[in-house]
């Protein structure tokens, strides 16, 4: 049995929202526009592919003051911007989570964030409202420089946590509440939520990055049951999502296909940061991934630390490295 998946957007599907179909490689959204982790003005603004970026025009996050802003997320893909709300009972594998809805006929917003020494990435989606949702994800940092491996293999090793959106109704606890018997068909819901780990290895030699996103579970449903089951004790398990080897750019961003069992199911990019890209950050789009449901789609992001660094992944402690 399949789930079906809320409405989805029409400019996800088709060719002529934007400047470039939804597959392409083209660039779309500038970022980085706020502040960094030092207080300092971000000033690592990137462009982010088109298909990744979506409906995201740009966002604006202060870890500190744990403040986030994002523009282009709303019905009428404009570029007007909106401060969300911290919502820290959301929170999940360690990225922030802030939320809108402006009324309880209007549309819920989930966004997750986090932030390493500069290096940060955001994943946005509406939770579905009049059969149709909005989206997007981004990232950036305000600084890289590649490592120095004049003898070395190059290979450096990156590993942490996950988190995701999906177009398929969530939990719904941060809803604003409604009256009493109104008709369902108006209400928003709020979007699924996706968790799980990364290990991902940069060849600094050759200039390719790969990797894997796995142990993958949808939180809002039931791994017994597979039905929707709010806080579930079971969380639904998924299938693993490989990042396939893709070019590391001079300016330490990359833009690859994500897979599964060799075949396309999305696209994932990202940029290095920090001096010897002691960090990673990155998001992924992917669509009919999931088995048990229909015409999902799923935008998710990650920002993990290189294996060596003090702040390291525990998977990081191995024998040899």
């Amino acid at each position: 049995m399949k789930f079906g998946a809320l409405g989805l957007m029409l400019c996800l599907v088709v060719a002529g929202c934007g400047s470039g179909t939804p597959f392409n490689g083209g660039t779309g959204t500038g970022t980085g526009t706020g502040t960094g982790a030092d207080g300092q003005p971000d000033t690592g603004a990137q462009e982010i592919p088109e298909v990744l970026a979506n409906n995201l025009k740009g966002f604006s996050y202060d870890p500190s003051a744990q403040t986030l802003s994002i523009t282009g997320i709303n019905f009428d893909d404009s570029q007007f911007t909106a401060t969300y709300r911290r919502a820290a009972l959301l929170d999940r594998n360690g990225y922030q989570a802030y939320t809108a809805q402006d009324g309880s006929l209007d549309r819920h917003v989930t966004a997750y964030v986090k932030d390493i020494n500069g290096t940060r990435a955001v994943v946005v989606v509406t939770g579905g409202q009049f059969q149709e949702f909005f989206s997007g994800s981004a990232y950036s940092s305000s600084l890289y420089e590649a490592p120095e491996t004049p003898t070395g293999s190059g290979l450096v090793t990156y590993a942490g946590k996950y988190v995701g959106l999906l177009n398929v109704q969530g939990s719904g606890e941060n809803l604003t509440p409604v009256t009493p018997g109104t008709p369902g068909e108006t209400l928003s819901v709020q979007a699924a939520e996706v968790t799980g780990n990364v290990v991902l290895t940069g060849d600094f030699k050759d200039a390719n990055v790969d990797g894997i996103i796995y142990q993958r579970r949808v939180l809002d449903y039931d791994n017994t049951t597979v039905e929707f089951t709010p806080g579930a004790a079971d969380p639904l398990q998924v299938d693993d999502i490989a990042l396939d080897s893709t070019k590391i750019e001079a300016n330490g961003t990359f833009f690859g296909i994500a897979s599964q069992d060799n075949d396309g199911v999305g696209q994932y990019g990202g940029i290095f940061g920090g001096v010897g890209a002691t960090q990673v950050a990155g998001t992924l789009h992917a669509e009919e991934h999931i088995e048990l449901f229909e015409d999902e789609i799923e935008y998710g992001a990650f920002v993990l630390s290189q294996c060596g660094q003090p702040d390291e992944d525990p998977i990081c402690a191995q024998p040899v490295r």
